[in-house]
């Protein structure tokens, strides 16, 4: 057993290896295409827009590991946001509340995903699929299909671009993530909640027979997704100094993308928190690096969904390699 542990350990080990060098030869080569790319403030542009991405990829990343997937992540932000605003702009609530309030409709919209998935036995993708259609329609619903602004209050675009360290150009909006990320790597690495995500991805029938409320810990792990869409909203908003209800549909694409692309494989079962942010930031990285070379909005799409298919193709040949051993 500890063997295999090890093993495991060092697979896990040379896949991030991996992953890594890609982010410094992406990096290399558009500088070498255009030394522009890779100056401080660009640099600093690039982790401002991991920010987002970088959230909502650690939160699709969990249901990923279960086998299942979330494709509401980015209406769900979207939602939350919308909300908040509402409840700042509607009901007058304080600001604090609201942001709380926001969190918590996202992490709401997760236990849904995950109540439907688990007890109503709808498939992950059409459980995620229909919240992304409700939360989209509500969203321009409930805004009347108008930006809900927050700028009645001074301090909530320092929220995403304050700067809390006094670094230029180090945005608050990175110090999120960077926190967000150590929080999910100690739930997934020193708690059993990370143990039996795994485990229900690696086989939910010998995980029930064991003795797990699998159903449970399913709804979990949706609602601690949705939880990372509501801080993703929380940083989108503040950067954009309001909620955009028209936003959303496209953002889950990059973060599901950005999850496999850091090791996380789609048949369940195998996850990495530390390599779901660097392939938040190898994502951000080549968009931000095709938009300087004023390559196109659906040229970029198209790459990335080309980058995701050799991925994920790699992924399925070294799992099948895997259980052939």
């Amino acid at each position: 057993m500890e063997k295999i542990k090890t093993l495991t350990k060092q697979a896990e080990f040379k896949r991030k290896i991996v992953i890594v060098i890609a982010l410094i030869v992406l990096l290399i080569a558009f500088g070498c295409i255009n030394p522009a790319y890779l100056s401080y403030n660009n640099i600093m542009t690039i982790l401002l827009a991991t920010s987002t991405n970088g959230l909502l990829a650690l939160g699709v990343s969990w249901p990923i590991m279960t086998g299942g997937i979330d494709i509401s992540v980015g209406t769900v932000m979207t939602f939350s946001c919308v909300m908040s605003g509402m409840a700042f702009n509607a009901l007058g609530l304080p600001i604090g509340l609201c942001i709380i309030f926001g969190i918590l409709v996202g992490a709401f919209c997760g236990f849904l995903n995950g109540f439907m998935s688990a007890k109503l036995g709808l498939p992950p993708m059409i459980a995620s699929l229909a919240m992304q259609m409700i939360t989209k329609g509500l969203s321009l619903v409930v805004s009347e299909c108008r930006p809900v602004y927050f700028t009645d209050c001074e301090w909530y675009q320092n929220i995403a671009i304050g700067n809390f360290l006094g670094i230029n150009g180090f945005y608050n909006a990175v110090i999120i993530l960077i926190g967000m990320c150590v929080l999910s790597y100690i739930i997934f690495s020193k708690t059993i909640f990370g143990r039996y995500t795994l485990s229900i991805g690696s086989n939910v029938e010998a995980t029930r027979l064991s003795g797990i409320n699998t159903d449970n810990w399913l709804i979990g792990v949706y609602t601690l997704c949705g939880v990372f869409s509501g801080m993703a909203g929380l940083v989108l908003s503040s950067r954009l100094n309001s909620a955009q209800p028209a936003l959303g549909p496209g953002y889950e694409m990059d973060a599901i993308a950005a999850a496999v692309i850091g090791g996380n494989s789609l048949l369940g079962g195998e996850g990495t928190i530390v390599g779901t942010l660097i392939g938040a930031l190898i994502i951000s990285s080549l968009q931000n690096g095709l938009r300087i070379l004023q390559i196109s909005t659906e040229t970029q799409y198209a790459i990335i969904g080309v980058v995701l298919i050799i991925t994920v193709a790699f992924d399925q040949r070294r799992k099948k390699k895997k259980e052939n051993k």
